[in-house]
């Protein structure tokens, strides 16, 4: 017999502070000397962030920023980015993070649909911000984060003093995937993010500090909050660089060289990851804490943490949360012998599992996830329409607000919860979630394109991938199409597969036929047919080198064969899959080949060409002087 919990919840107490606008108040007594932030060269102590920040806050309260106020950060991960953030927080403010990495016209969209107040952008990015909207004659003001950090003028000194903020105050805005085909802010309050961090140190997750904390998410996504407030407790942030974040070599390198002790990963970023990982001695270093989250493990990733949890190499905690709700809102701990789960609600949360009538499930049942709690956030921005249909009343527990996932879960007998998928178009692709119709659109905003559809299948290249189907009024190379997407579209929402369709069937009821759309099929090359027919194909591999990258290439990508013209990302790579090329390539030539490399020459011939560049440079360097090879 099963039991319904129509309401259920962490009985533990919620963690200390979870209610209170705290996190500035504990980082004003981290002491000086500590090492807040390291990124590549440049170190800051907390008095050097502090001194930094309370000139930052005071530059910009000149400007009129305060509190309610929104200031949009155009800076890359790095030391300047912390220094601004923290200083925009104790102006008052809120932040905007605007990933310079993202397209110029999502970074325009960002800046114009917040109604930021200022972008702050890198000093060498002054002249080149005017993509960002910032021109604009409606638009914010822009300025060099320079400027507001510069100790010249001794009027902006003064110390660190936060402008008094409450827990409803503002803390921040980022930006999810929109079901209408445009991104949607989110509005996360102070109180909320103080929560986030009173979480982190309860026993659901128990991270150790101080610590040294590597911030490897983009600061567009939300994962990155639940680094940076780390440092409120006196823990240091090490900044990971895109080129290491994207190379599980040189990640694993740095986690050795920074004595990293947290480091907060997806699945997908997670898996090549652990190849590599250093080996770490149990009793002075202790085990690596893995913060994973932002899209489903596989039983195989599940099983393959679990050995390195018994070999004290890891802690791993599998964590789910929407943004809606402060990144976090259950944590799992990975063990042998569990089956892949999401974990209990964290302290302080509430959760319901309710059937299509709004009705309690009881255990084993399906239910679409509702949670409610102080980490809750306050609604969409300018939209209150949205934020109504999302953000639901809590008829019981005295008026307070619920936010409704759409996600589905079960519910085990021990409280814990397995993640099933969702009832909605929207999907994770690469720990980042996605509405389906915001790629369509994009596609759709094409001029040759009438008509697409987007779908997420698990037979793309041997794993998950995003094909959109299109159908066109008039010709257009899939090369354009493609430049369109990625003009328009963050990376990781640009579709692997692009396949063109004469019409799409429909449904009795006349709507789109998904479940017969056809499975992604690349397209063979023009050599292949010489090369079916029994002749030489005009583009085959030559020499050695070419030849062994083909053959990683075809393992790679899932294909049968790779000629020397083929292009990687036209045959469905992206950069999860350029991570395996090059951790391929180092496997079997030695060669640590940055994932920038394979994006500037993504075809085969001229990779490989590079590549016996390098190989001849390291030879060269091997030869004593004087002496040619």
């Amino acid at each position: 017999m099963t039991t319904a919990h129509p309401y259920s919840e962490n009985t533990g107490p919620a963690p200390a502070g979870a209610g209170a606008a705290d996190l500035l108040a504990r980082l004003a007594n981290v002491p000086a000397d500590r090492p807040a932030v390291v990124a590549g060269d440049r170190e800051l102590t907390f008095g050097e962030l502090r001194a930094e920040a309370g000139r930052v806050a005071r530059r910009l309260a000149g400007r009129g920023v305060g509190p309610e106020s929104v200031v949009a950060l155009g800076l890359p991960r790095g030391a300047d980015l912390v220094v601004a953030l923290i200083g925009t927080l104790t102006a008052g403010a809120a932040y905007l993070p605007v990933d310079p990495a993202l397209p110029a016209e999502r970074r325009r969209y960002l800046v114009e649909d917040s109604a930021a107040d200022l972008l702050i952008v890198a000093d060498d990015a002054a002249d080149r911000i005017a993509d960002a909207g910032a021109e604009a004659s409606d638009g914010p003001g822009r300025v060099a984060v320079g400027e507001l950090t510069s100790s010249a003028d001794p009027l902006a000194e003064g110390g660190f003093a936060p402008v008094p903020v409450d827990a409803q105050g503002l803390a921040y805005v980022i930006y999810t995937s929109g079901s209408t085909g445009l991104p949607k802010g989110v509005e996360v309050s102070r109180g909320s993010a103080s929560a986030l961090l009173a979480e982190l140190e309860s026993e659901a997750i128990a991270a150790p500090g101080p610590g040294r904390v590597g911030w490897n998410a983009s600061p567009s996504f939300d994962a990155s909050v639940q680094q940076w407030v780390r440092l409120c407790r006196g823990d240091t942030l090490v900044m990971i660089d895109t080129e290491t974040r994207s190379d599980p070599a040189l990640l694993a390198a740095l986690i050795g060289d920074r004595s990293l002790t947290d480091l907060d990963i997806t699945p997908s970023h997670a898996e090549p990851l652990l190849e590599h990982l250093p080996s770490r001695d149990a009793a002075a270093d202790g085990p690596l804490t893995l913060l994973i989250g932002g899209e489903a493990i596989s039983p195989a990733l599940w099983a393959r943490l679990a050995e390195l949890v018994d070999e004290g190499v890891v802690r791993a905690v599998n964590l789910y949360g929407p943004t809606e709700c402060t990144v976090d809102a259950t944590a799992g701990w990975i063990a042998a012998g569990d089956d892949p789960h999401i974990g209990a609600v964290l302290p302080g949360l509430r959760m319901r599992l309710l059937d299509d009538g709004l009705r309690p499930v009881a255990d084993g049942e399906t239910g679409e996830l509702y949670l409610a709690g102080p980490r809750v956030a306050r609604g969409y921005r300018g939209r209150p329409g949205l934020t109504a249909e999302r953000f639901v009343a809590d008829l019981s527990a005295g008026g307070s607000r619920m936010y409704r996932t759409g996600d589905l879960c079960r519910r085990l007998p021990d409280g814990r919860l397995t993640y099933l998928g969702r009832a909605d178009g929207q999907v994770k692709v690469r720990g980042h979630r996605v509405e389906l119709y915001e790629i369509e659109a994009a596609v759709t905003g094409h001029p040759a394109v009438a008509e697409a559809a987007v779908v997420l299948r698990d037979d793309v290249n041997g794993s998950a991938g995003l094909v959109a189907y299109y159908r066109t009024s008039h010709p257009v190379t899939e090369a354009a199409l493609r430049e369109h997407l990625t003009a328009t579209l963050p990376g990781y929402m640009v579709p692997a597969v692009l396949m063109e369709v004469a019409r799409f069937a429909t449904t009795p009821s006349g709507k789109l036929d998904r479940a017969v759309l056809p499975a992604p099929v690349g397209a063979a090359p023009v050599a292949d047919t010489a090369a079916a027919a029994g002749g030489p194909a005009a583009d085959e591999p030559a020499g050695p080198v070419e030849e062994l990258i083909a053959r990683v290439w075809a393992q790679v990508l899932d294909r049968p064969r790779i000629g020397a013209d083929d292009n990687f990302f036209k045959l469905g790579g992206h950069s999860l899959l350029a991570i395996k090329l090059v951790a391929g390539v180092r496997r079997e030539l030695g060669v640590s080949l940055p994932v920038k490399t394979v994006y500037a020459h993504p075809r085969l011939r001229d990779l490989a060409g590079r590549i016996e560049s390098m190989l001849a440079a390291r030879e060269a360097e091997r030869q004593p002087a004087g002496v040619s090879a």
